[in-house]
Protein backbone atom coordinates (compact mmCIF):
# COMPACT_ATOMS: atom_id res chain seq x y z
CA UNK A 1 0.00 0.00 0.00
CA UNK A 2 0.88 3.74 -1.14
CA UNK A 3 0.45 5.43 2.43
CA UNK A 4 2.56 2.84 4.48
CA UNK A 5 5.94 3.84 2.12
CA UNK A 6 5.28 7.38 2.99
CA UNK A 7 5.41 6.45 6.50
CA UNK A 8 8.86 6.20 7.45
CA UNK A 9 11.40 7.89 9.63
CA UNK A 10 11.01 10.43 7.95
CA UNK A 11 7.60 11.63 8.92
CA UNK A 12 9.07 11.84 12.48
CA UNK A 13 10.54 15.17 11.43
CA UNK A 14 8.41 16.04 8.96
CA UNK A 15 5.89 16.69 12.27
CA UNK A 16 8.12 18.96 13.19
CA UNK A 17 9.38 21.08 10.48
CA UNK A 18 6.66 22.95 9.04
CA UNK A 19 7.74 22.91 5.28
CA UNK A 20 7.74 19.29 5.44
CA UNK A 21 4.90 18.31 6.92
CA UNK A 22 2.85 20.45 4.22
CA UNK A 23 4.67 18.70 1.62
CA UNK A 24 3.70 15.35 2.93
CA UNK A 25 -0.31 16.52 3.50
CA UNK A 26 -0.09 17.95 0.19
CA UNK A 27 1.32 14.35 -1.27
CA UNK A 28 -0.97 12.76 0.46
CA UNK A 29 -4.50 14.85 -0.97
CA UNK A 30 -3.19 14.18 -4.23
CA UNK A 31 -3.10 10.30 -3.56
CA UNK A 32 -6.88 10.96 -1.80
CA UNK A 33 -5.61 9.74 1.56
CA UNK A 34 -7.10 11.67 4.35
CA UNK A 35 -3.82 12.44 7.28
CA UNK A 36 -4.53 13.49 10.98
CA UNK A 37 -1.72 13.98 13.57
CA UNK A 38 -2.77 13.59 16.96
CA UNK A 39 -0.86 14.75 19.90
CA UNK A 40 -1.05 12.49 22.62
CA UNK A 41 -0.70 14.24 25.79
CA UNK A 42 -3.50 16.60 25.05
CA UNK A 43 -5.39 14.37 23.46
CA UNK A 44 -5.65 17.48 20.36
CA UNK A 45 -5.08 17.57 16.40
CA UNK A 46 -1.78 19.30 15.24
CA UNK A 47 -2.12 18.70 11.78
CA UNK A 48 -4.46 17.31 9.07
CA UNK A 49 -4.38 17.58 5.45
CA UNK A 50 -7.28 18.66 3.22
CA UNK A 51 -8.65 14.98 2.30
CA UNK A 52 -9.12 14.50 6.46
CA UNK A 53 -11.08 18.09 6.34
CA UNK A 54 -13.05 16.88 3.78
CA UNK A 55 -13.72 13.41 5.60
CA UNK A 56 -15.17 15.04 8.82
CA UNK A 57 -17.35 17.95 6.58
CA UNK A 58 -16.10 20.63 8.31
CA UNK A 59 -13.27 23.51 7.74
CA UNK A 60 -9.07 22.76 9.01
CA UNK A 61 -9.20 25.36 11.33
CA UNK A 62 -12.48 24.46 13.03
CA UNK A 63 -10.61 20.73 13.52
CA UNK A 64 -7.47 21.64 14.32
CA UNK A 65 -6.51 21.63 18.50
CA UNK A 66 -9.74 19.82 18.85
CA UNK A 67 -10.20 16.35 20.48
CA UNK A 68 -12.33 13.47 19.58
CA UNK A 69 -15.13 14.46 22.19
CA UNK A 70 -15.53 17.91 19.43
CA UNK A 71 -15.03 15.70 16.14
CA UNK A 72 -16.91 12.45 16.55
CA UNK A 73 -20.49 11.25 17.49
CA UNK A 74 -20.16 9.31 20.39
CA UNK A 75 -21.02 5.84 18.94
CA UNK A 76 -17.67 6.37 16.84
CA UNK A 77 -15.56 7.48 19.74
CA UNK A 78 -15.30 4.42 21.33
CA UNK A 79 -14.28 2.41 18.36
CA UNK A 80 -11.48 4.83 17.50
CA UNK A 81 -10.23 4.89 21.05
CA UNK A 82 -9.59 1.03 21.16
CA UNK A 83 -7.98 0.82 17.94
CA UNK A 84 -5.75 3.73 18.77
CA UNK A 85 -4.67 2.26 22.10
CA UNK A 86 -3.76 -1.09 20.27
CA UNK A 87 -1.54 0.80 18.05
CA UNK A 88 0.06 2.58 20.55
CA UNK A 89 0.51 -0.32 23.08
CA UNK A 90 2.61 -2.07 20.25
CA UNK A 91 4.13 0.83 19.39
CA UNK A 92 4.44 -0.05 15.23
CA UNK A 93 2.49 0.81 12.49
CA UNK A 94 -0.67 -1.22 12.24
CA UNK A 95 -3.39 -1.41 9.70
CA UNK A 96 -7.48 -2.27 10.05
CA UNK A 97 -10.26 -1.93 8.21
CA UNK A 98 -12.96 -0.04 9.55
CA UNK A 99 -16.70 0.84 8.52
CA UNK A 100 -17.61 4.20 9.66
CA UNK A 101 -21.81 5.13 9.87
CA UNK A 102 -21.01 8.81 9.71
CA UNK A 103 -23.20 12.27 8.89
CA UNK A 104 -25.65 9.95 7.44
CA UNK A 105 -23.11 7.87 5.18
CA UNK A 106 -21.93 4.38 5.77
CA UNK A 107 -17.73 4.47 4.32
CA UNK A 108 -15.77 1.43 4.50
CA UNK A 109 -12.04 2.31 5.33
CA UNK A 110 -8.64 1.07 5.46
CA UNK A 111 -6.72 2.93 8.35
CA UNK A 112 -2.50 3.17 8.83
CA UNK A 113 -2.06 4.02 12.43
CA UNK A 114 1.61 4.98 13.38
CA UNK A 115 2.91 6.37 16.62
CA UNK A 116 5.56 8.43 17.12
CA UNK A 117 8.20 8.97 19.31
CA UNK A 118 10.03 12.21 18.89
CA UNK A 119 12.65 11.17 20.97
CA UNK A 120 10.90 10.48 24.08
CA UNK A 121 11.41 7.22 25.92
CA UNK A 122 7.07 6.57 24.99
CA UNK A 123 4.59 8.12 22.29
CA UNK A 124 3.83 11.73 21.80
CA UNK A 125 2.26 11.81 18.66
CA UNK A 126 -0.29 8.97 16.64
CA UNK A 127 -0.41 9.50 13.08
CA UNK A 128 -3.46 7.97 11.58
CA UNK A 129 -4.18 7.92 7.78
CA UNK A 130 -7.31 6.77 6.19
CA UNK A 131 -7.94 5.58 2.66
CA UNK A 132 -11.33 5.29 1.67
CA UNK A 133 -12.19 1.56 0.26
CA UNK A 134 -15.48 2.63 0.00
CA UNK A 135 -15.62 2.57 -3.87
CA UNK A 136 -14.00 -0.41 -4.11
CA UNK A 137 -16.01 -2.19 -1.66
CA UNK A 138 -19.32 -1.11 -3.52
CA UNK A 139 -17.47 -2.64 -6.41
CA UNK A 140 -16.58 -5.64 -4.71
CA UNK A 141 -20.05 -6.30 -3.85
CA UNK A 142 -21.74 -5.26 -7.08
CA UNK A 143 -19.08 -8.03 -9.08
CA UNK A 144 -19.78 -10.52 -6.41
CA UNK A 145 -23.77 -9.98 -6.49
CA UNK A 146 -23.25 -10.28 -10.28
CA UNK A 147 -21.42 -13.75 -10.03
CA UNK A 148 -24.38 -15.14 -7.95
CA UNK A 149 -27.18 -13.78 -10.58
CA UNK A 150 -24.66 -15.82 -13.22
CA UNK A 151 -24.44 -18.18 -11.23
CA UNK A 152 -28.50 -18.41 -10.62
CA UNK A 153 -28.96 -17.93 -14.27
CA UNK A 154 -26.34 -20.82 -15.65
CA UNK A 155 -28.61 -22.84 -12.80
CA UNK A 156 -32.01 -21.74 -14.80
CA UNK A 157 -30.40 -22.25 -18.08
CA UNK A 158 -29.70 -26.02 -17.37
CA UNK A 159 -32.63 -26.78 -15.65
CA UNK A 160 -34.51 -25.42 -18.94
CA UNK A 161 -32.12 -27.47 -21.28
CA UNK A 162 -32.61 -30.76 -18.84
CA UNK A 163 -36.58 -29.71 -19.16
CA UNK A 164 -36.43 -29.60 -22.78
CA UNK A 165 -34.42 -32.15 -23.32
CA UNK A 166 -37.20 -34.32 -21.32
CA UNK A 167 -39.87 -32.66 -23.33
CA UNK A 168 -38.09 -33.82 -26.31
CA UNK A 169 -38.33 -37.16 -25.00
CA UNK A 170 -41.41 -37.08 -23.55
CA UNK A 171 -44.96 -36.98 -24.86
CA UNK A 172 -47.05 -33.89 -23.88
CA UNK A 173 -50.26 -35.79 -23.06
CA UNK A 174 -49.23 -39.00 -21.54
CA UNK A 175 -46.32 -38.22 -19.98
CA UNK A 176 -45.14 -41.89 -21.73
CA UNK A 177 -41.77 -41.83 -24.63
CA UNK A 178 -41.99 -40.39 -27.62
CA UNK A 179 -41.79 -42.46 -30.58
CA UNK A 180 -38.19 -41.74 -31.61
CA UNK A 181 -36.82 -42.19 -27.56
CA UNK A 182 -39.02 -45.10 -28.05
CA UNK A 183 -37.09 -46.82 -31.16
CA UNK A 184 -33.31 -45.81 -29.52
CA UNK A 185 -34.86 -47.84 -26.25
CA UNK A 186 -35.53 -50.72 -28.72
CA UNK A 187 -32.51 -51.03 -30.67
CA UNK A 188 -30.38 -51.06 -27.47
CA UNK A 189 -32.97 -54.19 -26.28
CA UNK A 190 -32.27 -55.55 -29.49
CA UNK A 191 -28.24 -55.38 -29.24
CA UNK A 192 -28.10 -56.43 -25.54
CA UNK A 193 -30.25 -59.97 -25.92
CA UNK A 194 -28.18 -60.47 -29.30
CA UNK A 195 -25.11 -60.36 -27.18
CA UNK A 196 -26.38 -61.92 -24.16
CA UNK A 197 -28.95 -64.63 -25.28
CA UNK A 198 -31.89 -63.47 -23.16
CA UNK A 199 -35.51 -62.28 -24.36
CA UNK A 200 -37.84 -59.55 -24.09
CA UNK A 201 -41.08 -58.77 -25.52
CA UNK A 202 -43.34 -56.20 -27.17
CA UNK A 203 -46.44 -54.90 -26.90
CA UNK A 204 -48.61 -53.00 -29.39
CA UNK A 205 -51.65 -51.53 -27.99
CA UNK A 206 -54.87 -48.94 -29.27
CA UNK A 207 -57.54 -48.05 -27.75
CA UNK A 208 -60.53 -49.63 -28.98
CA UNK A 209 -63.43 -47.46 -30.89
CA UNK A 210 -65.08 -44.99 -28.64
CA UNK A 211 -68.48 -45.67 -26.86
CA UNK A 212 -71.65 -43.53 -27.53
CA UNK A 213 -70.89 -41.67 -23.88
CA UNK A 214 -67.38 -40.67 -25.43
CA UNK A 215 -68.35 -40.09 -29.05
CA UNK A 216 -70.64 -37.32 -27.28
CA UNK A 217 -68.01 -35.58 -25.98
CA UNK A 218 -65.38 -35.24 -28.82
CA UNK A 219 -61.86 -35.41 -29.32
CA UNK A 220 -61.57 -33.81 -25.29
CA UNK A 221 -62.70 -36.95 -24.31
CA UNK A 222 -60.59 -39.20 -26.18
CA UNK A 223 -57.63 -36.63 -25.25
CA UNK A 224 -58.78 -38.06 -21.32
CA UNK A 225 -58.82 -41.44 -22.37
CA UNK A 226 -55.87 -40.86 -23.70
CA UNK A 227 -54.37 -39.19 -20.16
CA UNK A 228 -55.77 -42.53 -18.02
CA UNK A 229 -54.00 -44.92 -20.02
CA UNK A 230 -50.65 -43.41 -20.03
CA UNK A 231 -51.03 -42.98 -16.09
CA UNK A 232 -52.09 -46.90 -15.83
CA UNK A 233 -48.67 -47.64 -18.58
CA UNK A 234 -46.59 -45.89 -16.29
CA UNK A 235 -48.45 -47.66 -13.04
CA UNK A 236 -47.71 -51.34 -14.70
CA UNK A 237 -44.14 -50.93 -15.94
CA UNK A 238 -40.82 -51.66 -14.77
CA UNK A 239 -37.57 -48.83 -14.50
CA UNK A 240 -36.31 -51.11 -16.89
CA UNK A 241 -38.99 -50.97 -19.14
CA UNK A 242 -40.03 -48.34 -21.56
CA UNK A 243 -44.27 -46.92 -22.44
CA UNK A 244 -44.90 -45.11 -25.84
CA UNK A 245 -47.50 -42.54 -26.79
CA UNK A 246 -46.70 -43.31 -31.00
CA UNK A 247 -49.85 -41.29 -32.10
CA UNK A 248 -53.70 -40.97 -31.28
CA UNK A 249 -54.85 -44.13 -30.11
CA UNK A 250 -51.31 -46.32 -30.38
CA UNK A 251 -49.49 -47.15 -27.47
CA UNK A 252 -46.30 -49.48 -27.33
CA UNK A 253 -44.74 -51.19 -24.60
CA UNK A 254 -41.20 -52.66 -24.25
CA UNK A 255 -40.73 -55.23 -21.76
CA UNK A 256 -37.09 -56.27 -21.14
CA UNK A 257 -35.94 -59.00 -20.52
CA UNK A 258 -39.48 -61.16 -19.97
CA UNK A 259 -40.68 -63.69 -22.44
CA UNK A 260 -44.26 -64.07 -23.76
CA UNK A 261 -45.82 -66.08 -21.82
CA UNK A 262 -44.98 -63.81 -18.74
CA UNK A 263 -45.44 -60.85 -21.11
CA UNK A 264 -49.17 -62.32 -21.75
CA UNK A 265 -50.20 -62.38 -18.48
CA UNK A 266 -49.17 -58.68 -17.41
CA UNK A 267 -50.96 -57.29 -20.49
CA UNK A 268 -54.18 -59.38 -19.80
CA UNK A 269 -54.16 -57.74 -16.36
CA UNK A 270 -53.27 -54.61 -17.33
CA UNK A 271 -56.18 -55.04 -20.16
CA UNK A 272 -58.93 -55.89 -17.27
CA UNK A 273 -57.89 -52.72 -15.20
CA UNK A 274 -58.50 -50.58 -18.67
CA UNK A 275 -61.90 -52.28 -19.14
CA UNK A 276 -62.65 -51.00 -15.26
CA UNK A 277 -60.95 -47.68 -14.96
CA UNK A 278 -63.28 -44.92 -15.31
CA UNK A 279 -62.46 -41.53 -16.91
CA UNK A 280 -64.70 -38.47 -15.65
CA UNK A 281 -65.24 -35.98 -17.63
CA UNK A 282 -67.86 -32.54 -17.01
CA UNK A 283 -69.83 -35.23 -14.63
CA UNK A 284 -69.76 -38.55 -16.98
CA UNK A 285 -68.41 -41.44 -16.55
CA UNK A 286 -66.33 -42.24 -19.44
CA UNK A 287 -65.38 -46.00 -20.08
CA UNK A 288 -62.79 -47.59 -22.12
CA UNK A 289 -61.11 -50.92 -23.35
CA UNK A 290 -58.21 -51.06 -25.53
CA UNK A 291 -57.02 -54.55 -27.84
CA UNK A 292 -53.30 -55.79 -27.99
CA UNK A 293 -50.87 -57.46 -29.34
CA UNK A 294 -47.61 -59.54 -27.94
CA UNK A 295 -44.42 -60.46 -29.68
CA UNK A 296 -40.92 -61.73 -28.29
CA UNK A 297 -37.57 -61.84 -29.33
CA UNK A 298 -35.98 -64.05 -29.94
CA UNK A 299 -39.26 -66.41 -30.20
CA UNK A 300 -41.17 -65.05 -32.94
CA UNK A 301 -38.91 -62.69 -34.62
CA UNK A 302 -35.09 -62.39 -34.88
CA UNK A 303 -34.20 -58.79 -35.77
CA UNK A 304 -36.17 -55.63 -34.72
CA UNK A 305 -38.35 -54.88 -38.43
CA UNK A 306 -39.83 -58.73 -37.78
CA UNK A 307 -40.63 -57.87 -33.96
CA UNK A 308 -42.52 -54.97 -34.61
CA UNK A 309 -44.28 -56.95 -37.72
CA UNK A 310 -45.27 -59.66 -35.46
CA UNK A 311 -46.20 -57.41 -32.87
CA UNK A 312 -48.49 -55.10 -35.17
CA UNK A 313 -49.93 -58.67 -36.45
CA UNK A 314 -51.31 -60.02 -33.63
CA UNK A 315 -52.78 -56.54 -32.54
CA UNK A 316 -54.47 -56.00 -35.76
CA UNK A 317 -56.12 -59.57 -34.83
CA UNK A 318 -56.93 -58.51 -31.64
CA UNK A 319 -59.09 -55.60 -33.24
CA UNK A 320 -60.23 -58.34 -35.58
CA UNK A 321 -61.99 -60.15 -33.20
CA UNK A 322 -63.80 -56.79 -31.58
CA UNK A 323 -61.24 -55.72 -29.16
CA UNK A 324 -60.71 -55.90 -25.67
CA UNK A 325 -58.39 -58.58 -25.72
CA UNK A 326 -54.84 -59.90 -25.81
CA UNK A 327 -53.40 -61.98 -28.91
CA UNK A 328 -49.43 -63.38 -29.24
CA UNK A 329 -48.04 -63.69 -31.83
CA UNK A 330 -47.25 -66.84 -33.52
CA UNK A 331 -43.95 -68.82 -32.18
CA UNK A 332 -40.70 -69.26 -35.28
CA UNK A 333 -40.60 -72.42 -36.37
CA UNK A 334 -36.99 -73.43 -37.28
CA UNK A 335 -37.18 -76.71 -38.95
CA UNK A 336 -32.90 -76.88 -38.61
Amino acid sequence: MAAIKLMSDSVSRAISDVALGSALAALLDGADIALSVKELDGGTLVRINDAFAALLGRPKDDILGRGDADLWPPALRSALRSAENEALSRRVASAADLKLDFDGKTREWRVLRMPLLLGAEAPTHLVTLWLDRTADRRRETQLQAALVQLEQQQQANEALRREMRGGALRDSVTGLSTQAHFDDQLRREVDLSQRELREFALVAIAIDPPNDTERAHGAVARTRVAEALGRLLRSNTRVMDASCHFDGDRFGILLSGVGLATAHSRMEQLRRQCATQIVVYQGHDIGFTVSMGVASFPHTASSREEVVQACDAALAQAQQRGGNCVVLASIKFDPS
